[in-house]
Order: structure tokens, then C-alpha cells, then sequence
């Protein structure tokens, strides 16, 4: 009988706090509706938001309601403490409808209507941000937030600085949703100027009164800046959590380096393209998809993605292209390249940003079908390659040319602004009749050729590269053939315009060829150029300046016989690498020619010059 007298006592003493603390609210609430407790009110308000919230004008709260109200003027808003400091927004006129926990279950804004509002928006390259909701460096949390039923923001003049994915934007936005009980789908507009350029897009929403915690929440969106125009479509898996997306996107432009004034990744020049794709974001992870990317007449398929868990981005590349066409990439292909009479480079322009390379880390995978560069092509390419703390190794690097294999090396540092290369690439078997342009007559030369290239070199384009390089460059040739008329033509006689003047395709035997150059900045100088013909011995001396591409050689030809009426002059090799020229100045006129030339020791050239390694 105590114990029950006991447990009365205590469940009515229960009951009475209760009473009071109910008293206590209800009283709250209308000291609120009356303008009483503005600080305390404000300090909450703060407190919940996680952030500085100040008011300097009125403030107005019907909190006795089924949907509790307030009202505010001229509000600042400062930014968390996880995100860079400032003011996060100035409003002239806001007004909130809630949900407290009372009728609903939990505390939350379901409306919301702001007028001449300044936002202030910021991101730094870790990723915090002063508008996210709570803090990124907190575990996820799974606590579902209010769903917002009306959003009204006319006009809104925003700012943002997003250091981590490198877009500026300044400009004006409206936001408007659905008013109360109607089912208008949401839709946020803006124009301005992003990174520099103007820009402008539209997001179309799906009405926020249908929207559920349990029902993807649809959308679509456009953009447009700088001659590119972004459109697509997708969906929150878990509205409205930003960090879980899926969606289809297209862009389309005249250079696919404008894309950087729309997502803030920075690519190559290309001329007109077109790119496709779907894009995944789960949390730190993004995944772009069933890319599809096209200009001129290259093409390129396979998927990237963006791991940010470590807070560095780690890339992993895996493209693949039926046809690459190293001239539809770069300024020229673009149509942005200095106006010049020059023919084109036969070395690629396109230009790689250092900071891209610093950026974050990697892992690449490409595989070409076909590639060509200038008129040579490069058939079954695959390069693997990595990207650690902006160096950039791709090892190996290999293809198919000429009948021959390619094996290369190459080494970026691009840790400063002055990226430095180091290649070293191996041609193996290359025939040499394949060097020569195709026509309907046989070609000129044949034999197996074997090339070795080991330059460093500074710049951020291949050709930039190549017009600072120091190293070697040797070939050798053991065994081939050559076109009689060719070969007495380097010795400028009277049976050499015999042979030309009869349009003779006989060939003679080439016992072994070896040239051997030195790289200075920039310039070849030939060191050693030999080729041991049956009737010639033909020697070369000169230069190929790789910063404009052009040639400056001289060969001649010492026969081996009794040669008639022959001039002692070279024949010069001129023009550039992609257009050579042969030019044949005839003077020092001689009669007869003993011809007192010898067989060139091939063996002895062969090992002074070093085999490619």
C-alpha cells in the first residue's frame, strides 16, 4: 500500500512539472507573438543554424500555430566556423514557416521567402563551404532534413568563390518555387559573369510539394558561356542530399577549353565538339561515365573519376579512341592561333596548364586505335601513366608504326610553371619506303630502320618541348636499298641527270646508313650522317631548328667510279619537317671524276654510333 501511495505521489509530481514546463512554453510562445525576448529568440535562431545571425530591423513570431511563422528585416548571416570567414548573406525582407516538434515530430523550416538578398558564397580547396548545413569534417549524419514547400528568392545578388572547383561567379539569381497548395515545378534562373566570362543557366525542378524523403527528387538543367552550351538531366537518389547524385549531361562549343568557363576544368584546345556522359556523385567519390567526346574527325570514349576521400583529388583516367588526330587538338584547330604565312607544325602546339598536373594525382589508361601525327600514323597505342605530386610517368608507351614498334618513356615535372620533359623513345624495324609520301611510282628507299631518341626539354606543349631540347637523336640502317638515280643524284653528275631524264627505277644496294645528331636547345647539328650506296658514298652536314620546324642540311655524294661532267656542290635539304624541299645549286664544274671514294666501314659505324637501347 506505500509503494502505491509512493508511486502516486510521483506521478504526480511528474505530472505537475510537466504542467509547468507546458505553462513555461506556451508562455514563451506568446511573449514571443508579443515582441518579448528578441536576444533570446535570435540566439537561438543562431545556435541552430550553426552560424552568426543578426538582426537590425523588425522582428515579428506567431509561434501559437499549427505552422509556426516568423518575420525579419534586414538580416546578416555570417559563415560557420568549418568554412572561410565573412558574411554568408545580407537579407532585406525574410519570412520562415516551421515545424516544431509538437505537431510534426521535429523542428524544421518548410518556407521560405526572401527579398533583396546578397549572398556571399565560398568554398576553399578542402571543400568546406559556408553553406553547407553542418559540418563536412563531422561522420554523415542520418537525420533527415526538412523538405522545403515553398521558396521565393527574387533577384538575389550572388557571389561565389569556389576555390576547389575553380569557378568565380558574379550575377544575379532568382529562385522561385511552388506557393502554398500549388504543384509549379522549381525553377532557379541566373545570369553573370563565370570566370570571367558571361553565363548564363536555368534549373527546373520537380514541384517541391510532391517532393518525399523516400522519392527521387527529378530535375534539369542549361548553360551557357563562351560559345559552349552545357544541358542535362538527373535526379537526387535522396532529396535533398547534394551529395549523392546521378545525371546525363551534353556540351557542345567551338573549343572544348571554353567548357573551363562552365565546370572550372581546365582541357585542351579543340576545335567545334561535342561531349556526353553521366555523371555519379556518391560523398567524396564522382564518376563520370559512358563518356563520349568528339572534333574534327577524332573521337574518344571511356570514363573519369574524382576520388576527393583524402582531400586531394585522385583522378582515374581510362579513355579509348577509334581515330586520334593530333591536328584537331590545339590552338590552331581551335582557330585561336597567331595569324602566320608558316605551313603547320608538325608537332603538336596543344598546351598543358601545370597547375592541372599539380592539382591532384592520377592514374591513366589510353588506348588508340589509330593516331596520327602530321602524316605519319600510329596504329594499336597504349600508354598507362601516373600523376604523383605533379609529376606526370607514362611508362610505357607503345605502337605500331611504320611497320616497326615504338617503346617509350616520358617523364613531366610540372612542380613549376616551367614544366621539364624527358623522353626516351625506341623505333625498332621501321621500314623505310614508309617514310616517303605515298604515290603511284615505287618508293625511293627501302630497309629496315632502327631510331633513338633521348632529349629533355622545357615547355608545356610537345612542340615547346622539343624547341628547348638537349640530348641525341641516332639511326641506323644495316641493310636496304635505294634508288640508283638518287644516289648519284647527291653526287650532282652527268649519269645521275641520265638516270632522271630516263625516269630509271632501278635500285641499288644501301649497305648500312647511320646518322647521329645532337640536341642544344632546340637545334639538331648533325654529327655523323653516312650512307654506304654501291656506286655513292654520301656524307651530310647541318641543322634541324625544332623551334620553327625547319630544315638546313647538306648532302653529298663521292662516287665510288669514274663519274662525267659532275659539279662539287651539295644538294641542300630545305623547307621544313612536314614540307622538306631539295634544291640543287650547280657550280665548281668538273670534267672527269676519278671517283677515288671506299666502302664505308659499316661495322665500325655501327658501334661508334651505339645500337637504340
Amino acid at each position: 500500500m506505500r509503494g502505491w501511495v509512493i508511486a502516486r505521489r510521483a506521478l504526480i509530481a511528474v505530472a505537475a512539472c510537466a504542467a509547468a514546463v507546458t505553462a513555461a512554453v506556451v508562455a514563451l510562445a506568446f511573449c514571443a507573438d508579443a515582441g518579448l525576448f528578441r536576444g533570446t529568440l535570435i540566439r537561438f535562431i543562431s545556435s541552430y543554424a550553426q552560424r552568426p545571425v543578426a538582426v537590425a530591423g523588425a522582428l515579428h513570431a506567431h509561434l501559437l500555430a499549427r505552422h509556426p511563422t516568423l518575420s525579419a528585416e534586414h538580416v546578416a548571416v555570417g559563415s560557420p566556423s568549418w568554412a572561410p570567414g565573412g558574411p554568408l548573406a545580407e537579407i532585406g525582407d525574410i519570412s520562415l514557416t516551421m515545424d516544431v516538434p509538437w505537431f510534426e515530430g521535429g523542428f524544421g523550416i518548410v518556407s521560405v521567402s526572401m527579398k533583396s538578398v546578397t549572398l556571399h558564397l565560398k568554398r576553399d580547396a578542402t571543400g568546406h563551404a559556408n553553406w553547407q548545413w553542418r559540418n563536412p569534417d563531422l561522420p554523415p549524419s542520418t537525420e533527415k532534413l526538412p523538405i522545403l514547400r515553398t521558396l521565393s528568392i527574387p533577384d538575389a545578388r550572388v557571389s561565389l568563390d569556389d576555390e576547389r572547383r575553380h569557378l568565380q561567379f558574379d550575377g544575379v539569381v532568382t529562385t522561385d518555387g511552388a506557393a502554398p497548395g500549388a504543384a509549379s515545378h522549381l525553377r532557379i534562373e541566373g545570369h553573370g559573369r563565370l570566370n570571367g566570362h558571361p553565363d548564363s543557366f536555368e534549373i527546373i525542378g520537380d514541384p517541391l510539394t510532391a517532393a518525399g524523403h523516400e522519392i527521387p527528387y527529378r530535375f534539369s538543367f542549361s548553360e551557357r558561356s563562351s560559345g559552349s552550351d552545357l544541358e542535362g538531366h538527373g535526379f537526387l537518389p535522396k532529396p535533398f542530399d547534394f551529395n549523392r547524385i546521378d545525371a546525363f549531361f551534353e556540351a557542345r562549343g567551338a573549343d572544348l577549353r571554353d567548357l573551363y568557363f562552365l565546370t572550372g576544368v581546365t582541357l585542351i584546345n579543340t576545335g567545334e565538339y561535342r561531349l556526353m556522359g553521366k555523371i555519379l556523385r556518391r560523398g567524396t567519390l564522382t564518376r563520370f561515365e559512358g563518356l563520349a567526346a568528339s572534333s574534327g574527325q577524332s573521337d574518344a570514349r571511356g570514363s573519369v573519376s574524382v576520388d576527393m576521400s583524402s582531400g586531394r583529388p585522385r583522378l582515374t583516367v581510362d579513355l579509348v579512341s577509334q581515330f586520334l588526330k593530333m591536328s584537331d587538338l590545339g590552338l590552331r584547330a581551335a582557330g585561336r592561333a597567331p595569324v602566320t604565312s608558316q605551313p603547320p607544325l608538325l608537332l603538336s602546339d596543344a598546351v598543358l596548364k601545370p597547375s592541372t598536373v599539380r592539382h591532384g594525382d592520377a592514374d591513366l589508361r589510353f588506348r588508340a586505335a589509330r593516331l596520327q601525327i602530321g602524316r605519319f600514323d600510329l596504329t594499336d597505342v597504349a600508354a598507362r601513366g601516373t600523376i604523383e605530386g605533379g609529376v606526370l610517368n607514362v611508362a610505357p608507351l607503345t605502337a605500331d608504326i611504320l611497320g616497326g614498334k615504338l617503346h617509350s618513356h616520358l617523364r613531366l615535372d610540372a612542380r613549376t610553371d616551367a614544366p621539364k620533359a624527358d623522353a626516351d623513345m625506341q623505333f625498332t624495324d621501321l621500314e623505310l619506303a614508309g617514310l616517303f609520301r605515298k604515290s603511284s611510282s615505287p618508293p625511293p628507299a627501302h630497309g629496315l630502320l632502327q631510331v633513338r631518341i633521348a632529349v629533355t626539354g622545357v615547355g608545356k606543349s610537345v612542340h615547346q618541348v622539343a624547341a628547348s631540347a638537349n640530348g641525341t637523336v641516332t639511326a641506323t640502317l644495316l641493310d636496304g636499298s635505294i634508288r640508283d638515280s638518287l644516289a648519284e643524284m647527291t653526287g650532282v653528275d652527268l649519269r645521275a641527270f641520265g638516270l632522271l631524264l630516263t625516269k630509271n627505277q632501278q635500285q641499288t644496294p644501301l649497305r648500312c646508313a647511320v646518322a647521329d645528331l645532337e640536341a642544344r636547345d632546340g637545334t639538331l647539328s648533325v654529327r655523323r650522317l653516312v650512307a654506304d650506296t654501291a656506286p655513292v658514298l654520301i656524307t651530310g652536314t647541318g641543322q634541324i631548328h625544332l623551334d620553327t620546324e625547319t630544315l638546313d642540311l647538306a648532302i653529298s655524294g663521292h662516287p665510288k667510279g669514274v663519274r662525267l661532267i659532275r659539279f662539287r656542290s651539295p644538294v641542300l635539304v630545305r623547307g621544313t619537317l612536314s614540307h622538306p624541299t631539295i634544291d640543287v645549286r650547280a657550280h665548281g664544274l668538273q670534267l672527269v671524276d676519278p671517283g677515288t671514294a671506299n666502302d664505308a666501314d659499316c661495322e665500325a659505324l655501327r658501334s661508334e654510333s651505339g645500337p637504340p637501347r
